[in-house]
């Protein structure tokens, strides 16, 4: 019996996220809170963490010091055990220039591939909602015998011209014909034609496979040295590339409603979507799933309290998360999702929104349906979500679907 093969994890996260400002103004796009008191990057460290992967990589950039702080303090493995989860910045190895893409991103960083030596490297984007076993793709990566394994999921048609769409050979070997970015009259699946295989973003490489790649892609000039766009081509034009259809990954304690799930909260609409997705009786995405944890920094503070304010009016929530730390005084809150230690006085209402650490919100303040970032501060009666024309002049994002985004640390007045 063959040894097990040593797979080591890479998470890409440089990116800046222009589509998400200015929830990222002062941090990098996977650091963004999401769902309370998680971060962006939490469910890529968590499915790796999960599928058994211990020696796990961030490769950051823009802004990172949020990041870097929170896998510092969050993600600590035992080092007894070679265990580790750690934050290694752009470091110009190949001379005065930051990462160029995130395939030159690897081949910048290639020093840790060669210190740890493993067969197989895992390389995925720290910006997306999903649960995944990793595992299960290395199996099938192994099985195929190609050099690199894109994972897919399943999209409608329509949507095809917002992914890169995987061209399956339709014998169901599993491997590319090609691979098309942002298509718009691609063929539908042999066995589902109204559906396309779109990638995740996921990828598995045998390392010396993954350590050419990157080394010629380097040296072509007119490369944009992107994993998706010129890294898995150059793979599929060798014949070497295989596809892990994500309707084959079985996570454990997934529901047939939340299985499926994966989001790209690239944009301000897709991330408060996704939040959204949290808060229902029975959620899309279920965060409550103790077979397949999703981790994070614990909150160090008391549990979330709803109390009458000083005219009586009793505080309450209705299909909402509330995280640790927050005070809802004679607040109305709704379909909302409330980040730690928030405080909100009586006769404020909160609807359909989402709000990150440290809010508060004034007496008789009204939040409809907007995205408030960290040290946010309405004033007594002051609104957001509730007048476009206001929102605009104020200088805050409202999106073509009546999104408004409040930066970090401003204060709203009457």
């Amino acid at each position: 019996m063959s040894a097990p093969k040593k797979v080591f994890g890479i998470i890409l996260a440089g990116g800046e996220g222009k589509r998400l400002m200015p929830l990222t103004a002062d941090r990098a796009k996977p650091a963004v809170p999401f769902g309370g008191q998680y971060r962006l990057i939490d469910f890529a460290i968590s499915n790796l963490i999960n599928s058994g992967l211990r020696q796990i990589v961030v490769l950051t950039q823009y802004k990172s010091h949020s990041l870097d702080r929170h896998v510092t303090q969050n993600w600590r493995m035992s080092a007894l055990l070679d265990s580790y989860v750690t934050s290694v910045p752009a470091q110009q190895r190949l001379g005065k220039r930051w990462f160029s893409g995130s395939a030159d991103a690897i081949l910048q960083s290639m020093n840790l591939i060669v210190d740890e030596k493993p067969d197989i490297v895992v390389v995925i984007g720290a910006d997306h909602v999903y649960r995944m076993d990793f595992q299960q793709m290395v199996d099938a990566h192994i099985a195929s015998g190609a050099s690199a394994t894109v994972a897919g999921i399943r999209q409608p048609l329509a949507l095809a011209s917002q992914f890169g769409v995987i061209d399956a050979e339709p014998d169901g070997s599993g491997r590319f014909r090609e691979f098309l970015e942002k298509p718009t009259d691609p063929e539908g699946l042999a066995d589902s034609p109204h559906e396309v295989l779109v990638s995740m973003g996921n990828y598995v490489f045998n390392t010396d496979a993954l350590v050419a790649a990157v080394e010629a892609d380097g040296e072509n000039t007119d490369s944009n040295h992107d994993m998706g766009g010129d890294i898995i081509p150059y793979f599929v034009s060798r014949g070497e590339a295989a596809y892990y259809d994500m309707k084959l990954n079985d996570v454990p304690g997934s529901s047939p409603r939340d299985r499926s799930y994966w989001r790209d909260v690239g944009t301000i609409d897709s991330f408060f979507d996704a939040n959204m997705d949290l808060i229902s009786t029975l959620p899309i995405f279920n965060l409550y799933n103790t077979a397949w944890p999703i981790r994070t920094q614990s909150v160090n503070a008391p549990p979330a309290k709803f109390v009458r304010d000083a005219v009586g009016r009793i505080g309450n929530a209705i299909d909402s998360i509330v995280s640790p730390g927050s005070v809802l005084s004679g607040t109305h809150l709704e379909r909302s999702v409330i980040g730690p230690g928030t405080l909100a006085a009586g006769g404020s209402t909160i609807t359909d929104s989402v709000l990150f650490d440290g809010v508060l919100i004034g007496s008789g303040a009204r939040v409809h349906r907007a995205v408030l970032d960290k040290n946010v501060i309405l004033e007594d009666g002051a609104t957001v979500g509730v007048d476009r024309e206001r929102d605009l002049e104020r200088g805050f994002t409202v999106t073509d679907s009546g999104i408004t985004v409040v930066g970090k640390g401003f204060r709203v007045g009457r």
